[in-house]
């Protein structure tokens, strides 16, 4: 089950929030009634809350891996009492003993089931004389972003940054949440251990959470499934061209943000609805003037991650050259490998350590102007994704090479042409949409005064019509996934 899909929008995700709030209510004022006391009533009015999502979690997972749902069941309960067995050690190297089983564990989990025959048919077969058949593996739906959150809560227990939770059930109400359970953002537990535990809900904050998912919704259906049109059809057609080529790699450039945007846009509106305050994970990357202000602004709860988790127990930047040169390339080469069991995301990580490394110790960069400096980023970016996107090395490279006029290609036919006025609309809304000017010109509206009334009342009329144009879609359209399911 995917958020635009008929399914979730008009059973799945009605039917929880009825069972959250009256369900809660009617056990909230219930133990009132018996007990007289409202402390023990809002405990139990938040237990039910925990409670309902989890269930309705667990079942969003098991509706598309009913097998795997068992997978994370485990791993709630392994990383849970990884952490109580943290807290309750005497001894600091029986506190880091516990927090070492819970890494080996999720990290273990994470390499068999997305690498284990990757190193099989990349590495051990290549020893000559050795042939060793695939296992036949299939990589749970989601599992780098709940292991990489279960993995920050025994960590942060060892710590000291956040509090034991003694209740199995609120720790994996925090691992399954369904919002941002399969695509993210990583959402670490001492973001949401206040809101796990008590959480206040309040109507203009379940407002902005509607408005929040029907705008990632809309980009979702609107943006980025045209857009993915336009590069089926690039790679299904038998006219292409440089300048096809070029079309291409800029439409997978704006897909892959608006596609995985859209996302976190989702899971944090339905974050506000249930009362939660995700991380943003987004910035408008594309604005970006350098590979690193880039990585500020993209993935922001994945950067954060390694930052926190690898980086800086690494040493960070406050060690030498040397060691800051590794530090750099292992970050790198695990987020290239955290993002697919592939050669292309591999070389992809490590190119953007390469540009980092040019960036700090190239002081010229810096001094260039402003919009050459947007320029080479967004350059860099988009040949990153090219590679990003390819199958193995052998497409990578051609697609690279076709950009740029190698491989004997026309550099426009009539094909190319029939797509470009045909998109070209589409790309420039893109375009336009990946900048803070939409968003900017919506705040100034809504901060004047004299137009309030009318702003809201605009507001809502477009939000239900782009409700409607997206179930459209949806009716009378194909199955499209989150391009970040498959990690």
């Amino acid at each position: 089950m995917v958020f635009s899909s008929i399914p979730f929008l008009y059973y799945f995700l009605p039917a929880v929030i009825l069972s959250y709030f009256i369900l809660s209510v009617i056990v909230e004022k219930g133990f009132f009634l018996l007990s007289k006391n409202r402390e023990l009533s809002h405990k139990a009015g938040i237990f039910t809350k925990n409670l309902i999502l989890l269930l309705f979690s667990l079942l969003f997972y098991a509706w598309g891996e009913p097998v795997m749902v068992i997978l994370m069941i485990v791993t709630i309960l392994v990383c849970w009492a990884c952490g109580l067995a943290v807290d309750m050690a005497k001894s600091k190297n029986m506190k880091k003993f516990w927090m070492i089983v819970s890494i080996v564990f999720g990290v273990g989990l994470l390499v068999y089931y997305k690498y284990t025959n990757f190193f099989i048919d990349s590495i051990i077969n290549k020893i000559p004389g050795v042939s060793l058949k695939l296992l036949n593996i299939v990589m749970p739906i989601g599992i780098s972003f709940y292991t990489f959150q279960s993995l920050s809560y025994t960590i942060d227990v060892y710590r000291g940054d956040v509090e034991v939770q003694k209740n199995p059930l609120y720790f994996g109400t925090y691992v399954a949440l369904f919002p941002q359970l399969i695509a993210g953002p990583i959402v670490r537990y001492v973001d949401v251990a206040r809101e796990i535990n008590d959480r206040k809900h309040t109507f203009e904050q379940f407002r902005l959470g509607v408005r929040r998912f029907v705008v990632g919704l809309s980009k979702k259906i609107l943006i980025t499934n045209n857009l993915a049109l336009l590069i089926e059809l690039f790679r299904a057609s038998k006219e292409q061209s440089v300048v096809f080529y070029w079309m291409y790699a800029i439409a997978f450039m704006l897909s892959l943000y608006f596609d995985f945007s859209a996302y976190s846009d989702m899971a944090i509106g339905m974050g506000k609805m249930f009362g939660f305050q995700f991380i943003e994970n987004f910035n408008h990357p594309y604005m970006s003037k350098s590979i690193g202000e880039f990585w500020r602004r993209w993935h922001m709860s994945l950067g954060f991650w390694f930052r926190d988790y690898v980086y800086i127990p690494l040493g960070g930047n406050r060690v030498s050259k040397g060691r800051w040169l590794f530090n750099t390339f292992v970050v790198w080469l695990l987020t290239g490998m955290w993002h697919g069991a592939n050669w292309t995301f591999i070389l992809w990580g490590l190119l953007y350590a390469v540009a980092l490394v040019i960036e700090k110790w190239v002081p010229a960069i810096k001094k260039l102007p402003s919009a050459l400096r947007h320029f080479y980023t967004l350059f860099l970016v988009m040949l990153g994704f090219v590679l990003f996107n390819a199958t193995d090395m052998t497409q990578a490279g051609q697609d690279i090479a076709c950009m740029f006029g190698f491989g004997k290609l026309p550099f426009i036919t009539d094909a190319t042409l029939y797509y470009l006025r045909s998109f070209g609309l589409l790309l420039i809304l893109a375009i336009v949409g990946a900048t803070p000017l939409v968003k900017n010109t919506a705040i100034r509206l809504e901060q004047n005064k004299k137009l309030e009334s009318g702003v809201a009342v605009a507001e809502c009329i477009i939000l239900i019509l782009l409700l409607i144009v997206c179930t459209g879609y949806l009716v009378d359209g194909s199955f499209s996934p989150f391009y970040y399911n498959n990690f």
